[in-house]
């Protein structure tokens, strides 16, 4: 059995696969992030209540993953896929006719179950059937269809809403996705590098706890709880300082403002690449510091430099996590699946529980306490990859003295 190569039909059709399936599902999971000031003005709730459409389904999404990895092993990678985007389509276009707020909460919620089949899964499919040589470019192939879903997503849901409200706006992109997720089953070549696997409760454990014990990944694993928890909590809350006064923004220009997510469909293929070439520790450390600066430029009161601030913030994140995401799968070893949906469980969390928590800094510090929490969250990554690295120098170490014994 041979990897899928580069140049070759099957590569281009399991890009385009993949593209799409990262595409679905983030522009399904964030068509609510730019209605979130409508939410609080219509059901007349707070900034961190409306917040919640988003962080409920990343909440459930988060431990859904944990599920979706063993439930992959048995019955098999791209069927699981098939169905989680086909119901993720489906409860989207669902979503417009909630006839309230709680209504609302607990479709999304519903939504995160079935969303989790795809970004579990996806990471162990790129990891199992690509040649390894290429795993940081193929990895950032999948994240920038992930990073143009969540701007489409955005960006549509502002624009449709404007012209129709923001229930056609819903119905409309769910309409779009259901079509997608055909043409993910048509052209997703079929795994050749899995086997079904009987699913256990015991076997799960023991998959997991091999994950557990191994320092080194856990730390590289917690990453995703920093970066993605940063990345919601900016993107959260930018909204709301756009329509206020000094800018007064309508939806459909804060949702121009998600074009900067084409630094990030640029940033995840290129810093990718680059970590292939000169290490993933080196250019994570770069990509992390880039979306620090980015978050202090957003400070500035132009509203072209705190747009900017936004882009080169965004460049940064989807850089840092095309890296962390391939250097979990390369660490993992026989574990991907598990690793990738752990690391996938933090990410998650860091959207639902951060994205929440920037509630209170914004209702009481405004813009700056958002980025003062971005910007500590940010500077806790530094010490943790210093760990990892140490962690990997002493097993280097050892495995060294046993072999001169």
């Amino acid at each position: 059995m041979t990897f899928i190569q580069p140049h070759t039909k099957s590569y281009r059709q399991a890009s385009l696969a993949l593209f799409i399936s990262g595409f679905v599902t983030f522009a399904t999971l964030y068509t609510t992030q730019p209605l979130l000031p409508l939410f609080s003005e219509e059901f007349h709730i707070s900034a961190a209540a409306a917040s919640l459409t988003l962080s409920i389904s990343t909440a459930v999404l988060a431990f859904s993953l944990v599920a979706a990895a063993s439930l992959s092993d048995k019955f098999g990678r791209k069927k699981l896929m098939v169905l989680s985007l086909s119901a993720t389509s489906i409860l989207g276009l669902l979503t417009a006719f909630s006839p309230a707020f709680p209504a609302l909460l607990a479709m999304r919620g519903l939504l995160g179950i079935f969303l989790a089949g795809v970004p579990a899964v996806a990471m162990t499919y790129v990891g199992e059937e690509f040649d390894p040589k290429g795993l940081g470019k193929m990895m950032g192939l999948y994240i920038s269809g992930t990073s143009i879903g969540g701007m489409s997503g955005r960006l549509l849901t502002g624009l449709l809403t404007d012209l129709f409200g923001w229930r056609q706006a819903l119905g409309i992109i769910g309409i779009l996705s259901i079509a997608l997720s055909f043409l993910f089953w048509r052209f997703l070549p079929d795994p050749r590098h899995s086997e079904k696997r009987g699913m256990s409760l015991k076997t799960a454990l023991k998959e997991y706890g091999a994950v557990f014990h191994h320092k080194r990944l856990l730390l590289l694993i917690s990453l995703g709880f920093i970066l993605m928890g940063s990345f919601v909590t900016l993107y959260n809350y930018i909204g709301f300082q756009l329509m206020a006064a000094p800018y007064h923004l309508s939806q459909t220009l804060i949702g121009f403002i998600f074009v900067v997510y084409l630094a990030g469909t640029f940033s995840s293929v290129y810093m990718g690449k680059k970590a292939d070439l000169y290490g993933s520790s080196k250019m994570i450390k770069i990509a992390i510091f880039v979306m620090l600066a980015g978050a202090v430029i957003t400070l500035l009161p132009q509203l072209a430099l705190k747009i900017a601030g936004i882009a080169v913030f965004t460049f940064g994140f989807f850089g840092s996590h095309s890296i962390a995401s391939s250097w979990v799968a390369r660490a993992a070893g026989d574990h991907r699946s598990q690793a990738s949906s752990l690391y996938l469980l933090f990410y998650y969390i860091g959207s639902s529980v951060a994205g929440s928590f920037g509630g209170f800094f914004w209702a009481h510090f405004q813009w700056i306490g958002i980025i003062a929490f971005i910007s500590v969250m940010l500077l806790l990554s530094f010490p943790i990859l210093f760990l990892a690295e140490f962690q990997k120098n002493k097993r280097d170490c050892f495995h060294l003295n046993k072999q001169k014994h």
